[in-house]
């Protein structure tokens, strides 16, 4: 079973995210926030990480830099989920290593089609 790990502050998000993951036959994990995060990366190793920019303590951008920076994590795909919708932000999030970057509000159905792809490569 594929693993997908997602980090929000955000419950409505989360709980609508992990039921859906669920219903797709995906073992999920939660984080509240980067730091949360990578306890949860250090143990489960996920497949995927689907991540918020703004958080409390940890950003996301933050977090990125320390998955991309750690050999143990280099099979991990990440995809951004952000309110942070400027094209600076963007590619921020890009440049930093993210596979993909979507923008809130966001398509359920989009994301998961993005998931399957990504984690098929």
């Amino acid at each position: 079973m594929k693993k997908i790990l997602i980090v929000d502050d955000e419950p409505n998000i989360v709980m609508s995210l992990e039921y859906a993951f669920q219903k797709q036959g995906y073992h999920v994990f939660i984080a509240r926030d980067g730091s949360e995060a990578l306890i949860i990366m250090e143990r489960e190793h996920p497949d995927l990480v689907i991540l918020d920019v703004m958080m409390p303590q940890v950003d996301g951008y933050e977090t990125i830099k320390v998955i991309k920076g750690n050999p143990a994590f280099a099979k991990a795909r990440v995809i951004f989920l952000s309110a942070k919708s400027k094209a600076a932000d963007i590619e921020k999030g890009l440049s930093l290593g993210a596979d993909q970057y979507f923008t809130k509000p966001f398509s359920v159905k989009k994301l998961i089609t993005a998931v399957d792809q990504l984690i098929r490569i």
